[in-house]
C-alpha cells in the first residue's frame, strides 16, 4: 500500500511537470510572437538587427579596448578577468545546449536571408549568457559608475531582444542565459579578482 502511494505522488509530480513544461512552450511561442511580430519591433527592426551583430563580441570587444586605453591597471585586470570569465561563459553555454539540445524556433531551411544560424541549439542563448556576464562584472567593478552599468545591462537587453527578434531564440532562453551568465560570473568574479589584485 505504502508503496502504491510513493508511485501516485510521483506520477503526480510527473505530471505535474509535465504540465509546466507545456505551458512554458505555449508561453514561449507567444512571446515569440509578440516580439517578433509586433508593429512596434518592426519600427525598430534595423536596430535590433544592428544589436544582435554587436553581441557577436563587437560591443563588448570595443568596451575592453575603451579600458585598455582609458582604465589604466585597474581596467586591464578587468578585461582579463572578463576575457577569462566570458571563456568559461561560452564553454558553460555551449555545454547546456548540448545536454539541453533544444531546437531553435525556426528550421534552417525556412529562414529569411537575413537571419542565420550560429548552432543547432537554442537554450540557452549565448548571447544573453555573455552579455549578462559581462554587464555584471562592470556593475561589479564599477558600481559607482551608473551610466556604465546602466548602459551594459541595457545593451544585454537589447542584444538579448534582438535575438527573439530574429527568431533564433525563445524568450525562455535569453532569460536561461542571463541568469547562467549572471550565476557564473558571480562565483568566479571574486576568485579571479583575488588572483589579479
Amino acid at each position: 500500500m505504502e508503496a502504491r502511494k510513493i508511485s501516485n505522488y510521483w506520477r503526480s509530480v510527473v505530471d505535474r511537470l509535465d504540465d509546466f513544461a507545456l505551458w512554458l512552450v505555449n508561453k514561449d511561442e507567444l512571446g515569440l510572437e509578440v516580439v517578433s511580430e509586433s508593429w512596434f519591433t518592426k519600427k525598430f527592426s534595423r536596430y535590433l538587427v544592428a544589436a544582435t551583430y554587436f553581441g557577436d563580441g563587437y560591443l563588448w570587444g570595443l568596451a575592453g579596448l575603451a579600458l585598455i586605453l582609458f582604465g589604466g591597471q585597474k581596467g586591464h585586470n578587468y578585461v582579463l578577468i572578463g576575457l577569462a570569465i566570458s571563456i568559461i561563459n561560452i564553454a558553460v553555454f555551449r555545454l547546456v545546449k548540448t545536454l539541453m539540445e533544444r531546437p531553435r524556433p525556426v528550421t534552417l531551411r525556412s529562414r529569411p536571408l537575413k537571419f542565420r544560424m550560429i548552432d543547432d541549439f537554442a537554450f540557452p542563448s549565448g548571447h544573453a549568457t555573455v552579455a549578462f556576464g559581462i554587464a555584471y562584472l562592470i556593475a561589479s567593478a564599477y558600481p559607482g559608475l551608473w551610466w556604465a552599468w546602466s548602459g551594459a545591462y541595457l545593451a544585454s537587453f537589447l542584444i538579448s531582444l534582438s535575438r527573439i527578434f530574429v527568431r533564433e531564440h525563445y524568450p525562455s532562453d535569453v532569460i536561461g542565459g542571463a541568469i547562467i551568465g549572471t550565476l557564473v560570473t558571480s562565483i568566479l568574479l571574486p576568485v579571479f579578482s583575488s588572483l589579479v589584485f
